[in-house]
């Protein structure tokens, strides 16, 4: 791949050395994000190499294999990190869209065999060369609008066979895909229509069937639970998670997305990696977060889509705890994998500012799918996976100009794409 050597950046954002280049950002320090203005950037191979304020630029003495961009008045930053995705799914859901312009509700939807059951009965009969070609090409037009590493969860299968489908698919994307990735078993996502009455089978299935195989094709780095109200309960959540637990799977959970049921309590208890959604906070759950390693996860599309609360970032945040931000990309609720949309999304609703937006979708969401060593920073030895803004005249411009697309060039691991 050579050298690149990118000058006159307007301001090079979220420069972080040493310790503070994989440590969370949190409460107050979320308001600033450190960068070098009139700065330039040096990328070998697929390695950030070095950076400065252009008045320090030591100069080139080895011109050899070396692109120079010119990025006067642009900003440049690292890529976002998705760490809460659906990426890869059968069909969208337009038609349930429909629906809840008409007035259901997203229970009432999935009542009437719509949701996440709509998703699975699809995925269920397609074929997995189909499920991997499409799902790569979503990765493509992820890509391309500034994410470089995802997480992508299973859930959408609901039966062995279809879940392990999910996951080697996932498998397979890991292998080939230029993003990195790193894969969510979901397979407690709902309920099965013939598990609706006895959801102890379908938990005996998912522990006693589902995992040793992932286990034993090495297919997920970590599991995921609905945990809500008429899904899966604290208790059955906790079930599927110590099990898993005993494979190496570590948690990542949907909890507080419409009630607040212990689901926090629960999770941090288990030392997961992130809790996931957040809408509906009380304060016992954001008091047991700031005690614990685990990274709270706001998805404000999913709020936008379904005209739910969006999670009480500003309380969250002057609390102390650190903040990261998803997509939640998926069929149902949110068929939308735009970083920079969720950024704006976080300004706009949740009261975050432009600073604390990107703290938390590039080094914060690093840490919520632990891939901080190489992402989420402007860090000399950090991946050069990284973002060419077009000419814009300060940081706000980002989230304020929420319809533009504002990315000129993306770099994955050194390779503009």
């Amino acid at each position: 791949m050579g050298k690149i050597f990118i000058k006159n950046i307007k301001s090079l954002l979220q420069v972080r050395e040493g310790k503070e280049s994989a440590l969370p950002v949190k409460g107050n320090d979320m308001k600033l994000l450190p960068s070098i203005e009139n700065a330039w950037l040096a990328i070998e191979d697929d390695l950030i190499i070095d950076y400065g304020k252009m008045e320090d630029w030591p100069g080139i003495t080895d011109w050899r294999n070396l692109e120079v961009i010119d990025a006067e008045g642009s900003f440049v930053m690292p890529t976002f990190v998705d760490s809460h995705t659906h990426t890869v799914f059968a069909t969208t859901r337009e038609e349930e869209f429909v629906d809840r312009i008409k007035g259901l509700t997203y229970q009432e939807i999935a009542e009437k065999g719509g949701g996440i059951l709509n998703s699975a009965k699809k995925l269920q009969s397609l074929a997995e060369d189909t499920l991997y070609s499409e799902a790569y090409e979503r990765l493509n037009k992820i890509m391309a609008q500034g994410t470089g590493a995802i997480e992508i969860k299973s859930g959408y299968g609901l039966t062995p066979d279809a879940e392990l489908k999910m996951l080697r698919v996932i498998k397979k994307l890991k292998t080939n895909h230029p993003l990195t990735i790193k894969a969510t078993f979901l397979g407690a996502h709902a309920y099965p229509a013939e598990f609706k009455e006895n959801h102890q089978d379908y938990l005996d299935l998912i522990v006693g069937e589902m995992l040793p195989k992932i286990n034993a094709e090495n297919l997920a780095d970590y599991v995921d639970a609905f945990c809500e109200t008429n899904y899966f309960s604290v208790e059955e959540t906790e079930f599927v998670i110590k099990e898993a637990l005993k494979f190496g799977l570590k948690p990542k959970v949907h909890v507080n997305q419409f009630t607040s049921i212990g689901g926090i309590q629960k999770c941090v208890k288990l030392n997961a990696v992130s809790v996931d959604h957040l809408e509906i906070m009380e304060e016992n759950d954001i008091s047991v977060l700031k005690n614990s390693n685990v990274m709270p996860t706001i998805l404000p599309s999913c709020s936008f889509f379904l005209s739910i609360p969006y999670a009480p970032a500003r309380k969250m945040i002057e609390s102390g705890l650190p903040l990261a931000l998803a997509t939640d990309f998926n069929p149902g609720s949110t068929p939308s994998f735009n970083m920079g949309f969720v950024i704006s999304l976080a300004c706009i609703k949740n009261k975050m500012l432009p600073e604390e937006a990107i703290n938390a979708a590039t080094l914060n969401s690093a840490i919520a799918m632990e891939v901080e060593r190489d992402f989420g920073s402007i860090t000399i030895g950090k991946k050069a996976s990284i973002i060419i803004t077009k000419p814009i005249k300060n940081l706000a411009y980002l989230p304020y100009s929420f319809g533009e697309n504002l990315i000129d060039k993306v770099f994955i691991s050194g390779k503009e794409i």
